[in-house]
């Protein structure tokens, strides 16, 4: 009986610390936590991010801070045709550059061709890009009688052209440039008014507007494969910047070295004279589905 009651205690005792270690090998479990993670894991977790949301979630220990440097997780985040890109904007490609600072590189905002601007959006990673007024073609823009170049902290190009008054208003402008595959909006940034500063604080001139609301202006946009849009718009808007929209067009081959572009804003009716118009840049933007 004895016997039996030491079995028994015996069996208790093993069962007792089976349960222990079974308890123990639980708590380890549940101790575990995110930088237990192997980093190919956290990898394939970050690459269903966007840019933005990588840099924020380094920081959150020493597996998501270098998974975030993993080539293959800013391959996916550069535009299939970056090489081409950083080629044009720089001149030439950076070797022995890893992909996290190639995409660095590309959401900077580059310039080129003395009035160009380019950068990748840093949500979307969509190519954009920016034209001064400088680098546009303006009809009459040497003729201080109609236009002037001013300085302006509201553009990101130091100045604008401004309009005092003219009888024929033809803007023009052309574009070279590798973009990805996709569909793109081009679009005119005007003001009606001239922007200043009173005690600090931002004002906009209107008194010399006039003409833009007898006849609309007319946009119009071509590409070398044959895509053209054609609208007209009036302008209304007097004292805040504004994006009209000239057209879009589509980018269809990837291996095309460039997508050559013409794009026009006229109000050619010479009954009556416009002016008071500022114009910051012609933009180029991914266009939103």
């Amino acid at each position: 009986m004895g016997v039996a009651h030491s079995g028994l205690h015996k069996d208790s005792s093993s069962s007792s610390s089976s349960s222990s270690s079974s308890c123990f090998a639980d708590g380890d479990l549940l101790k575990l936590g995110l930088g237990d993670l192997p980093e190919g894991c956290v990898a394939m977790i970050v690459e269903n991010l966007d840019p933005v949301e990588i840099c924020r979630f380094s920081k959150l220990n020493r597996a998501f801070r270098g998974a975030s440097w993993a080539d293959c997780v800013w391959e996916s985040k550069l535009p299939p045709n970056y090489r081409a890109l950083l080629e044009k904007i720089l001149g030439g490609f950076p070797e022995n550059l890893q992909k996290r600072h190639l995409y660095t590189c590309l959401s900077r905002i580059n310039s080129f061709d003395d009035g160009t601007k380019v950068w990748i959006d840093k949500r979307t990673s969509g190519v954009c890009l920016s034209i001064s007024a400088k680098g546009l073609s303006i009809t009459g823009i040497d003729d201080r009688r109609y236009w002037s170049h001013i300085p302006t902290d509201e553009s990101r190009f130091s100045s604008v052209a401004y309009l005092q008054q003219i009888w024929w208003f033809e803007v023009d402008g052309e574009i070279d440039f590798p973009f990805p595959v996709g569909t793109y909006s081009i679009f005119f940034k005007l003001q009606l008014g001239r922007s200043g500063k009173w005690f600090g604080r931002r004002v906009c001139n209107t008194e010399q507007v006039h003409g833009w609301d007898i006849k609309p202006v007319r946009f119009q946009l071509w590409t070398e494969d044959g895509q053209h849009s054609s609208s007209q718009c009036m302008l209304t808007e007097r004292g805040n910047w504004t994006h009209y929209h000239a057209g879009d067009f589509v980018v269809r081959e990837s291996n095309k070295s460039s997508t050559k572009i013409k794009f026009s804003m006229t109000q050619i009716d010479c009954t009556h004279t416009k002016g008071g118009l500022s114009l910051d840049s012609a933009v180029v933007y991914p266009k939103l589905v």
